[in-house]
């Protein structure tokens, strides 16, 4: 893959720059790609199929039929599974199948465009009479939003500019609709066209596009969606309760407010406003520290799918919706590039093993839309598939498993960045990447071993720096150098070994992997007095099939300082690494033996209890 979701602009003002190539190859993470490659992407038009989303572009493209499906934005999905072809096409070239569905797609789309360039069906098919009159429900720009990165997607993997027409025409529609003087002052109650217009911006070198993606962020927060507010919900639902650069920490719709995030750290880097940047840092801090979950989840509330107060974190109830995961992951890499510091990937980690993961099946056709640490005995589950903690082929509101589709299909450009000075791999995942005027070539068995190779295939013939994160979880790691001398950290998060490289040169990291108990924060209230068990970047959890028969599930406990045991299980859940433990039952002294599994894997196998925090004896 030779270009991902952000690429920067030659004047871009980023400490980092995505690397020029990368490929992952094969260890854990392509065999995800593949089973996302092999079956949930080919299975995406069916499902689109299914639930109407063709239908309706057939409908705006012919003028005449009904609209299908429950929401306005049905046209996203349709939108996101384009984006997540075409970075697959970019991996699989000579996908002759893959590339037809593109097409046949791209010239449906081209027949549903007004010829105004207007192109949403809801609104075509269903209210042409209400176009941009209900921006905080309909979603006009959100799903502008995701045929503008799925355009800049195809354009990137095929130099083809079918789609990027069809976008660019919406693109020109919009921007004689949304500004000052006669047009609309307004935004979208969803946001994403802010970080989609941006990227269409470093596509097109039109700074139009720049422009009004500042205009649409600069104006959210003055309570221009009141009359669209739900009282019940409140404008902080929108994030337009108090402009962007005045905010003090996230609040409302979690997918909401970090693709709205990602959009600031985007301007941030291609405009260098220092306001933009302090905003960003200053949330992401307040974030990090005070409303995400062990798993890198966001969201504590069902109702409204939204963040708590600080610290409202109840395993159980929570949401952390599969999108905000992955708009966690896309707000934090923007962040790393933009500022170099190794933290932001750090949550990229554990959230992409974590939180992310879990939201598809090891099958690549079931899906979680919540992503709770917690389900009791007895569960029940909700009345909506969308709502409840089981794995389900699609969903009422399929926002998830496609935005799942894009983000695997794409991952090899969240892996290296490059500058002037060398390469810089933020995550470890085997394959080749190049940056920073260099080529390297990374070999493990990560996350199952902690042992990295990365080899250097190409480097300048002068001193060159490569840098390998040290992940946060990490208590202790050698390094040895191609001399054989062993280097140290350089730097909060880094190891830098600058040197002049020969091909074949090797730097190993070895990272240690002892299993570990983490307590939580005691102002989290629901989780005071457990413990949950880690691995490397993986969480793990108890499930009730994995435990011994005959005693409840939610009578288990830990003892403080239980002695962790590790061993590798080739043929469960795809080959995990499992952690186990002498637990005990609440009310009794025997042992009771208790196996962990990662989390990312839970309820792969029949449904019951599960649990990462464990009350601790």
């Amino acid at each position: 893959m030779s270009a991902g979701p952000i690429r920067l602009t030659a004047d871009a003002h980023t400490a980092l720059r995505p690397a020029d190539a990368a490929r992952i190859t094969d260890g854990f993470w392509a065999a995800r790609r593949r089973t996302n490659a092999e079956v949930s992407i080919p299975q995406g038009p069916g499902k689109l199929e299914e639930a109407g989303n063709l239908a309706n572009l057939r409908a705006a493209a012919q003028d005449t039929g009904a609209f299908a499906g429950d929401f306005p934005f049905q046209d996203s999905d349709v939108h996101k599974w384009l984006e997540a072809a075409s970075w697959q096409l970019a991996d699989r070239p000579d996908d002759a199948e893959l590339a037809a569905r593109i097409e046949e797609l791209t010239a449906l789309l081209a027949l549903a465009q007004g010829a105004d360039g207007y192109l949403q069906t809801y609104y075509q098919v269903a209210h042409p009479d209400r176009r941009w009159q209900e921006l905080g429900w309909g979603h006009e720009l959100y799903c502008a939003g995701h045929l503008i990165q799925a355009a800049v997607a195809h354009h990137r993997a095929t130099g083809r500019r079918e789609l990027l027409d069809v976008a660019e025409r919406f693109a020109v529609h919009i921007d004689s609709v949304f500004g000052p003087d006669e047009r609309i002052d307004g935004v979208c109650g969803h946001p994403e066209i802010e970080t989609a217009l941006v990227e269409l911006y470093r596509e097109t070198g039109e700074r139009r596009w720049l422009d009004l993606a500042g205009y649409f962020v600069d104006r959210r927060g003055h309570g221009l969606l009141d009359a669209d507010v739900n009282p019940h919900l409140g404008r902080a639902y929108w994030q337009d309760h108090t402009p962007v650069r005045e905010a003090t920490s996230v609040a409302g719709h979690a997918v909401r407010q970090l693709y709205l995030l990602a959009g600031v750290a985007d301007l941030a880097a291609e405009t260098g406003d220092a306001e933009l940047r302090a905003t960003a840092e200053r949330l992401w801090e307040v974030m990090v520290a005070r409303k995400t979950y062990l798993t890198g989840g966001v969201g504590a509330r069902h109702e409204g799918e939204a963040f708590g107060e600080p610290y409202e974190l109840p395993p159980d109830r929570a949401y952390a919706e599969t999108c905000a995961a992955i708009a966690s992951i896309q707000w934090s890499w923007r962040m790393a590039l933009l500022t170099g510091e190794a933290k932001y990937s750090d949550l990229v980690e554990r959230t992409l093993y974590n939180g992310f993961l879990s939201g598809v099946g090891l099958d690549g056709d079931s899906w979680l839309y919540v992503n709770p640490l917690q389900v009791r005995e007895g569960y029940e589950g909700a009345n909506e598939a969308d709502k409840a903690a089981r794995r389900t082929p699609w969903f009422r509101c399929a926002c998830c498993p496609p935005n799942v589709m894009r983000l695997l299909a794409s991952l090899p450009h969240y892996v290296a960045s490059g500058d002037a000075d060398g390469l810089q791999l933020h995550q470890y995942a085997t394959g080749g990447y190049e940056a920073g005027g260099g080529r390297v070539r990374v070999a493990r068995g990560y996350p199952w071993d902690g042992r990295i190779a990365v080899t250097v295939e190409e480097a300048p013939d002068a001193d060159w720096t490569l840098s390998l994160r040290v992940p946060s979880w990490c208590t202790g790691f050698t390094a040895t150098a191609p001399d054989g001398s062993a280097p140290a950290a350089t730097g909060p998060g880094w190891l830098r070994l600058r040197r002049r490289w020969s091909p074949g040169d090797t730097l190993t990291l070895d990272l240690d992997l002892t299993a570990r108990l983490t307590r939580p924060d005691p102002r989290v209230d629901a989780v005071r007095g457990c413990v949950a068990i880690e691995r490397g970047p993986l969480v793990h959890c108890l499930e009730g099939v994995d435990q011994r028969p005959g005693i409840p599930f939610d009578d288990l406990t830990l003892p403080d300082g239980a002695e962790l045991t590790v061993r590798h299980e080739p043929d469960l859940l795809g080959g995990v690494t499992v952690v186990s433990a002498d637990g005990r039952r609440r009310e009794g002294a025997a042992a009771v033996p208790l196996t962990a599994v990662p989390y990312y894997a839970w309820a792969n196998r029949r449904q019951g209890p599960m649990r990462v925090w464990i009350p601790q004896a």
